[in-house]
């Protein structure tokens, strides 16, 4: 059974490979990762997965790896409850296989527990930052 939660993402085509961070909650995915956001649905069948995630872009920066920005994308893969290996097409350049492995975040230790971790003697107080001028004299 696939959990929901936060799984980091890492993909690739035959033109590059790339990350993100996706949510897989109750049958939608949200996500992005520095150029592009992600949504979409999935389904779960025992250990079997499919996808359909949409992809738009929210910031200038480097090319999708399909060389489009606005696709659609079609996946099926496998799942063991904390990984999941997919792989499909995009529906607007379907001559590039598209393959990902997620791997599930671990929840922080206070949201698993309520408490929190204990502080580590060995290192000191983090100082605030403070800038150096240097003031030279003409």
């Amino acid at each position: 059974m696939l959990e929901n939660g936060e799984y980091a993402a890492w993909y690739k085509t035959p033109k590059g490979e790339g990350t993100a961070i996706l949510v897989l909650a109750n049958g939608k995915i949200t996500g992005s990762d520095s150029v592009l956001v992600y949504s979409g649905t999935y389904e779960v069948d025992g250990d079997r997965f499919s996808a359909v995630v949409f992809t738009r872009r929210h910031s200038l920066g480097q090319s999708s790896l399909f060389g489009i920005d606005d696709i659609e994308l079609e996946l099926e893969g496998k799942s063991n409850g904390k990984t999941l290996s997919c792989s499909g097409y995009a529906r607007h350049a379907p001559e590039l296989p598209f393959h990902a492995t997620l791997i599930r975040v671990q929840d922080p230790p206070s949201a698993r527990t309520g408490q929190r971790k204990p502080a580590d003697p060995t290192i000191g107080p983090r100082q605030p930052f403070a800038p150096r001028l240097a003031i030279r004299s003409i």
